[in-house]
């Protein structure tokens, strides 16, 4: 659709819903949350394995046709854990799996497809089951992950780094860089004393964040008919 013909009604119904399907039926998944997430198609949201800490104001984007994923796995020795700190993006097909730790600090960005995992899961030589192949992950404060970049296990990336779209971390980026490639290689150095603008600036103040949201919903939808909104789910055409 070129536009959307929803009506604001209809949005607000659908994200009150929402809200309702993500306390019922997600916030119990996670061992601990510090409060409930903003989740966009929180049906395609999948969690698996005990562990797994998500903080404060988390944005996670799902699409229908490609999940979010967390999945932590047990083992003999003790279960696996994913704890992701506050105020975290994170985007449609971003999958985090651990056999032992990932650790993501507060204020991190994910774009889609990221993916990042503790474990190779199978040996080289032993291919029937998991052996010494697994390293934790530590991403520090302020990350941000471009599109398809891969994290690899026993990496550490430091505090304020940026990946490349693209790239395969197999070795740990020290702080305020830009990563870049396969593998990926610093390519330039962030300024620590330039002031920094943080996700958690928008939530300085929750409520009018939230406020600002919902009359931004009414500004772009407000004058979207109900009829003009069922005759484009049921015939659309090129103004839709």
């Amino acid at each position: 659709m070129r536009r959307s013909s929803t009506p604001y009604l209809i949005k607000r119904l659908s994200k009150i819903i929402n809200q309702w399907y993500v306390q019922r039926f997600i916030a119990p998944q996670f061992d601990s949350l510090g409060s409930i997430p903003e989740i966009a198609h929180p049906r395609s949201l999948v969690i698996f394995g005990r562990n797994i800490h998500l903080g404060k104001y988390a944005q996670i984007i799902c699409a229908k046709d490609n999940c979010v994923r967390f999945t932590s796995w047990p083992s003999k020795q003790a279960d696996a854990e994913i704890i992701i700190g506050d105020f975290c993006l994170i985007s449609p097909g971003v999958r985090i799996s651990a056999a032992k730790s990932i650790r993501i600090g507060d204020n991190c960005m994910f774009a889609a497809n990221v993916i990042i995992s503790d474990s190779d899961w199978h040996g080289i030589y032993n291919r029937i089951r998991p052996f010494r192949c697994t390293k934790s992950v530590v991403i520090e404060n302020n990350v941000w992950l471009g599109e398809r970049v891969i994290v690899n296990k026993g990496v550490t990336i430091g505090e304020n780094s940026v990946v490349g779209a693209g790239s395969i971390v197999t070795k740990s980026i020290p702080a305020n860089s830009v990563a870049a490639g396969n593998p990926a290689r610093i390519i330039k150095i962030i300024n620590p004393k330039r002031r920094m603008l943080k996700r958690e600036l928008l939530f300085k103040d929750a409520e009018h964040y939230f406020y600002n949201q919902d009359q931004l919903d009414k500004y772009m939808l407000g004058n979207n008919g109900w009829w003009n909104w069922l005759r484009a789910l049921l015939s659309p055409n090129r103004n839709d």
